[in-house]
């Protein structure tokens, strides 16, 4: 079982699970042509296809969007954002799935509106994917101009193959975490989900 190995050997089945779902290889290959500032393919697209290779699931099974999240703080209008979304939507079309791109520099912009609570402005990509609502989702990949694979995993990999829902109450409000685990428990009953933190 991958979870109790060595970190390299997570590190190679990472890559061999992502590999086999095609559709985030694809999206991965023509997100690098966009040259986006600290660009990380991240969140349910990647553990999901983890979760689904590791309980023998058609690789892209589940899996609502593929997220794209990069952060140039030069510009934090809404049209500068915009313009890059617009720019992905005509890169990305004809692939069987949605694709979203976000600036992490603007969301201290709008979460608080979203979400009920206030969020910092982020540093960087990197600190953008460290206030996921749980340490199993902060997890980025993106393709590096060698061809190899960057690979951004704050809280290391075994919960991601041991399918264990880890809560990181370091942003995310509880019903954020409670909500999404439940979804998740839906289409992946295996997972052991933590409780939040009381």
């Amino acid at each position: 079982m991958l979870g109790r190995r060595s970190l390299d050997e997570q590190l190679e089945g990472l890559r061999s699970a992502l590999s086999r779902n095609e559709v985030l290889t694809e999206v991965m290959s023509r997100a690098a042509t966009m040259e986006l500032p600290g660009w990380y393919v991240t969140a349910g697209c990647l553990f999901q296809t983890v979760w689904n290779v590791v309980t023998d699931k058609p690789p892209t099974r589940g899996i609502k969007d593929y997220d794209i999240f990069y952060f140039d703080a030069a510009d934090l209008s809404w049209e500068a954002e915009d313009a890059v979304i617009r720019a992905g939507q005509e890169l990305f079309a004809g692939l069987p799935a949605e694709v979203e791109i976000r600036n992490e520099a603007r969301v201290h912009l709008w979460y608080e509106q979203k979400f009920g609570v206030p969020c910092p402005p982020h540093e960087s990509t990197e600190a953008a994917i460290d206030s996921f609502a749980s340490t199993t989702c902060c997890l980025g990949v993106r393709l590096e101009a060698d061809g190899g694979w960057r690979i951004y995993a704050p809280h290391g990999l075994s919960d991601v193959f041991n399918l264990v829902v880890r809560p990181n109450p370091v942003l995310a409000p509880r019903e954020v975490y409670e909500t999404k685990a439940a979804r998740w428990r839906c289409e992946w009953p295996e997972l052991t989900v933590l409780p939040w933190p009381g």
